[in-house]
């Protein structure tokens, strides 16, 4: 499984990338990844004229994408539009950090799992 990622470089600067997580046999229920520790779970709604300008991210964490769009910016200029059903690994918790808007007039619900610090993609 792909997820986009937002990381900072040695100088600070925010860049897109992308992990994979292995997934494995799970038989009759799918493929299933095998269990990451995590540290808390926040659920969020963020208005339809959001536009929050350059932030690190707070701790290193998943954002689980339920309705809405929102559009990154990553130090480079780069953008993303990323929607429901979309994850996105924040690892820019230093630096420049990103932008973060929400799109088309629309509220954003979200959820955010800090991960531990040994939890590795």
């Amino acid at each position: 499984m792909k997820i986009t990622r937002i990381y900072n470089d040695d100088e600070g600067k925010s860049h897109f990338g992308e992990t994979h997580i292995d997934l494995k046999d799970g038989g009759p229920i799918g493929l299933l990844s095998e269990k990451f520790s995590v540290d808390k779970i926040i659920f969020r709604e963020t208005p339809a004229d959001y536009d929050f300008k350059w932030h690190p991210a707070p701790a290193r964490q998943l954002l689980f994408i339920i309705k809405g769009r929102a559009e990154f910016t990553v130090s480079n200029g780069e953008r993303k539009v990323l929607g429901a059903g979309d994850v996105l690994l924040l690892e820019d918790t230093e630096g420049q950090g990103h932008c973060s808007k929400a799109l088309f007039n629309e509220v954003r619900h979200s959820i955010f799992v800090t991960l531990d610090d040994d939890t590795i993609f």
